[in-house]
């Protein structure tokens, strides 16, 4: 039995008089889509995750935690549809950035605090309000996403590839056994009557 599985699989591979050249086109093309997806999707999975993770590392690394003051009363946070709050709410704030200018913006606060309450916000290099950057865990799970991501992106599209290629191939099988058909019909017909 071993040999004869082993026979069906490469039999594109072998000469043989039944074999069409499209038969060792798709032999090449699933070598191919083999290679690409096994050496090509880890790689751009490797490449994808290293480079949201540099990225992330170094927008982490850029931002910084700086004291601010509240320069009005925090509202109170309005639960959502399920009555649960996240106990933030948008104030205005004034901090100092890091050339000593004063600034003012919104950022957010705990809900209910008061005018004159200190705080901190995020700030990137020049000063300017941020986001809170990711942590370190979410860096790490960002990464792997985008990583898995590429990498089934590679894996599809060699898939899909692989299926166009086998469709016009099968389509142009189609096309030469209806030639063939169309000349060796007539030939049969003339002996079954």
């Amino acid at each position: 039995m071993g040999t004869e599985v082993r026979g069906r699989r490469t039999w594109r591979w072998r000469r043989n008089p039944l074999r069409r050249r499209s038969d060792v086109i798709e032999a090449w093309v699933v070598l191919v889509t083999g290679l690409v997806m096994a050496v090509g999707g880890p790689v751009a999975g490797v490449a994808a995750g290293t480079a949201v993770d540099t990225s992330l590392r170094q927008e982490r690394a850029d931002r910084h935690r700086v004291p601010a003051v509240l320069k009005e009363d925090a509202p109170v946070a309005q639960p959502a549809g399920d009555g649960s709050t996240t106990g933030q709410v948008r104030a205005i704030v004034r901090w100092t950035g890091p050339d000593g200018t004063v600034h003012t913006g919104t950022a957010r606060v705990h809900d209910g605090s008061k005018a004159g309450t200190a705080t901190e916000v995020w700030t990137d290099d020049r000063g300017r309000l941020v986001q809170r950057p990711p942590t370190p865990e979410q860096i790490a799970t960002r990464a792997v996403l985008a990583g898995t991501s590429a990498a089934a992106g590679v894996g599809a599209i060699s898939l899909a590839g692989r299926g166009v290629a086998r469709w016009r191939l099968d389509r142009a099988r189609t096309q030469e056994w209806g030639r063939a058909w169309a000349e060796v019909g007539p030939r049969w017909s003339r002996h079954i009557r």
